[in-house]
């Protein structure tokens, strides 16, 4: 409950909530019976997540561009193209500077976004830069976790 919940200041309850309202909003992205209560739900978790990221002290591009790639997923997810789009291209500019394995999954989130709103032109850039970035990725685990992502995207 709620009000159970104790912060000593407010560095530590955005700590808490950056972290809570973040894995929330997956489970409703992972979620394949969601509602529309659920789908609204999903959108705010994200939005909170990124609210709260963006209020802590330790907050960096890539909090952003992570924080900017769930919000677009959930935006897609509830068919809100627009605003999918508006966070993919801010996710896009959070990564510009990071490693390819998150400047990777700027583009697969601009390339979902696309392919959702029928552009088969920048879908085809983005997962093309996308495929490009996975090659140079060392880790293996997230080379394989970006290559699912991509092969999801009609």
């Amino acid at each position: 409950m709620m009000s159970d919940l104790h912060f000593k200041n407010q560095a530590e309850l955005h700590k808490h909530f950056s972290k809570h309202c973040f894995n929330k909003a997956w489970e409703l992205i992972d979620k394949t019976d969601r509602s529309e209560e659920e789908t609204e739900e999903m959108v705010h978790y994200a939005m909170a997540s990124l609210f709260h990221w963006s209020k802590r002290e330790d907050c960096t591009e890539r909090h952003k561009s992570i924080g900017c790639r769930q919000v677009s997923r959930c935006y897609a997810l509830a068919g809100d193209l627009d605003q999918a789009e508006r966070y993919g291209k801010l996710c896009l500019e959070f990564s510009e500077n990071e490693e390819p394995f998150y400047l990777g999954y700027a583009h697969e989130t601009l390339a979902r976004v696309h392919a959702l709103n029928g552009n088969t032109k920048e879908k085809g850039k983005h997962l093309n830069i996308a495929r490009s970035l996975s090659e140079t990725i060392k880790d293996k685990e997230e080379k394989e976790l970006l290559l699912a992502d991509l092969k999801t995207i009609k």
